[in-house]
């Protein structure tokens, strides 16, 4: 169980790690170019604020399990990640986006899945 935690940790490292760098440094127009379309009905200022969350979430993903120091922040980053991804999720629903809305909805069950993982270990 801990090797498929770590597993989706690291896809969900990854995937964050892109997107939070990703909406952290280009323009609106480019990042709905290259797919990032939930963005569309966001002031820019809070996608860049999201995208700070994002890359500080994937830094507590990974550091506090890692390290064996303030484990709880693993999960409860996980569930931070959720939270975004539920925004997300309404986001591309409301912009009809069947496929993208699926994407998300998949990163959230990775979320809960890992967060459920950590919370446990925890107890």
């Amino acid at each position: 169980m801990n090797t498929i935690t770590w597993i989706l940790t690291g896809v969900l490292a990854v995937i964050f790690t892109f997107s939070g760098l990703a909406k952290s440094t280009m323009s609106r127009d480019r990042l709905i170019a290259s797919g990032q379309t939930g963005i569309a009905p966001f002031p820019m200022p809070l996608v860049r604020v999201v995208a700070v969350l994002e890359l500080v979430a994937v830094v507590g993903l990974v550091a506090p399990w890692l390290s064996g120091t303030a484990r709880v922040l693993t999960p409860l980053a996980a569930v931070g990640l959720g939270v975004v991804l539920i925004g997300a999720s309404v986001s591309h629903a409301s912009l009809r986006e069947p496929k993208a809305t699926a994407a998300t909805v998949t990163f959230l069950v990775l979320c809960a899945f890992v967060a459920g993982s950590r919370f446990a270990a925890l107890a």
